[in-house]
């Protein structure tokens, strides 16, 4: 091979190692880019534990949005209150910092007055007229009620009906309720319902109510069986009645501003991992209420099964005073569901 010829092979050399290194550097960067780059984060809040239903129920729906979108999407959960009390979370939604928040329908009625209808004591006959209406459309309405606000809904979850447990004495009777400082939602319709018993609503967040029931700054406070157990209250309140008194469901929420940007097929990944999370959650919510009632009963609480027509009785001044006329509205519509058999 003449000198020429050399040099023309070495040049080749050189050009073909160089762009096989070229390549190299791209594939790897590529690699790199699917791993880290196209990856959408989401992040959730809410105030409960990992140990309770709800959240067990997002962790679901966290993993079946990572397996329909093969990786790409990612739901951060942030549990127990860390980014926030619900109002301070849904603030940060609204303001696009969260992508999405779990809260209670009660927490949500200064974004969407309706939600206020949840409040309202004895609304449902019982759990599966409860589910008729979250279904239906009235159940779907109230959910895009908020778009106004930049709150958009995603789906509903069980978190049963709310019950009173007490630090002293039982409740038995509404007049048991009397003189008595109860923890509430920061809800105006909670409040209304204790005021109408006779006793002082006094909200606290979550997160502070096992000190304000241990330090007795209130007389008890009153929620669903899974909730009583995975906060540890049943230490201090030992009696828990069981008079079920409202059923207001847990929300899940997006920020609006976030969704409309989303590809419709990670909007349909949502949907869908959404919906499957429902039902784990149901089923999962009826074992953990059974489950939760031995526990705290094999603690030593003492649980009660009061007769509960003394206290629809005793609250039915509420659906009389009713000043706001959507909500009044929409409480009958609920009632009608049940009497017209499934009507919507």
């Amino acid at each position: 091979m003449d000198r020429k010829s050399l040099s023309f092979f070495t040049l080749g050399l050189l050009v073909g190692g160089l762009l096989s290194a070229i390549v190299f550097v791209a594939s790897l960067r590529e690699d790199q880019h699917k791993d880290t780059g196209d990856r959408l984060v989401l992040k959730l809040a809410h105030v409960l534990d990992p140990s309770h239903p709800v959240h067990k129920g997002m962790a679901f729906m966290a993993e079946r949005v990572a397996e329909l979108s093969h990786g790409s999407v990612e739901i951060q959960i942030f549990p127990s209150g860390q980014l926030g009390s619900e109002p301070e979370s849904i603030e940060q939604l609204q303001r696009g910092a969260l992508a999405m928040v779990k809260t209670s329908a009660a927490a949500m009625e200064g974004f969407v007055p309706e939600m206020a209808v949840f409040g309202l004591p004895y609304l449902f006959d019982d759990e599966a007229h409860y589910w008729d209406v979250l279904n239906g459309e009235i159940g779907r309405k109230l959910l895009r009620a908020g778009e106004a606000n930049n709150v958009h809904g995603l789906c509903y979850y069980d978190s049963g009906s709310r019950s009173f447990y007490t630090v002293k004495k039982p409740i038995l009777t509404p007049d048991d309720v009397k003189g008595l400082k109860l923890r509430v939602m920061p809800s105006k319709m909670a409040m209304d319902m204790i005021k109408t018993l006779g006793g002082g609503p006094t909200p606290i967040p979550f997160g502070e109510l096992y000190t304000a029931l241990q330090q007795g700054m209130i007389d008890g406070a009153e929620n669903n069986p899974p909730s009583f157990l995975s906060a540890r209250h049943y230490e201090v309140a030992k009696f828990y009645s069981l008079d079920e008194h409202t059923r207001i469901p847990d929300v899940l929420i997006f920020s609006k501003a976030i969704w409309d940007r989303l590809d419709p097929q990670v909007q349909r990944w949502l949907e869908q991992a959404a919906a499957e999370s429902v039902e784990f959650q149901r089923k999962l919510w009826k074992e953990e209420t059974e489950k939760a009632l031995r526990e705290v009963e094999a603690a030593g609480v003492q649980i009660f099964h009061p007769d509960k027509k003394p206290f629809q009785e005793a609250t039915r001044p509420m659906y009389e005073a009713l000043d706001d006329e959507r909500v009044k509205a929409l409480a009958n519509r609920i009632r009608a569901v049940q009497e017209g058999g499934g009507h919507r």
